[in-house]
């Protein structure tokens, strides 16, 4: 799987991407990112990505151009899915993901300022939200969709029920059920908070039924 990330703020990533599942992914080989800058794909000495909006008002808007050019060099896979990052777009959820993870490309558009000449919708196959609030950037969005998706893909994590018996999978049709480890016995001022007994005893059938009792709706 291949991550193309466009951006004017490339550094943003560095440090997110080379830290914890993402960078164990990628020395597996089991994903690819790459990040890159949108300023490379102007024509003027000023690198300009951004110019006011015809008939007035605030703000900037970015340029299709850029996009355009960007785009032209970047696609190369045949399953390939480009993203616009827009607060107004589909919501991301962990079905959105499961669908993404079946691509062998997806390249995601990050805005700035405020957002995208409408032309530029011409160029993606869907916008996407990750939640109905408005940010400076498209740069986490980017990040969330990227970690999302990988850790969906097999050989990402180490246990391979991982995906499956967790949070929104759509094997499960509930939130997870409570969960434990050491130690056994911990004081919280003057409460003393324990594990469940049944989680101590080793009989499975035993655990699965107080798990399905407290799972969370």
């Amino acid at each position: 799987m291949q991550f193309d990330i466009i951006t004017i703020f490339p550094e943003i990533f560095e440090s997110y991407f080379n830290a914890s599942i993402l960078y164990i992914a990628q020395k597996k080989k089991k994903i690819k990112i790459k990040v890159h800058n949108l300023r490379d794909y102007t024509t003027d000495r000023h690198r300009t990505v951004d110019d006011r909006p015809y008939g007035g008002g605030p703000g900037m808007l970015m340029m299709v151009e850029p996009f355009y050019k960007a785009l032209r060099d970047i696609k190369k896979k045949r399953k390939c899915k480009i993203i616009m990052l827009d607060p107004a777009g589909k919501k991301f959820t962990q079905k959105v993901a499961e669908g993404y993870n079946k691509l062998d490309q997806i390249i995601l558009l990050c805005g700035r300022y405020e957002g995208f000449d409408e032309r530029i919708k011409k160029l993606v196959d869907e916008r996407v939200s990750i939640g109905e609030y408005v940010l400076s950037g498209g740069e986490l969005p980017a990040m969330i969709i990227v970690e999302a998706v990988t850790r969906l893909l097999p050989g990402v994590l180490n246990h391979e029920h991982s995906t499956k018996e967790e949070t929104f999978s759509p094997d499960l049709d509930y939130i997870e059920y409570p969960q434990y480890t050491r130690p056994e016995f911990f004081r919280l001022g003057g409460k003393k908070l324990s594990v469940p007994k049944v989680l101590l005893t080793g009989n499975h059938q035993k655990i699965n039924e107080w798990r399905r009792k407290h799972r969370k709706k």
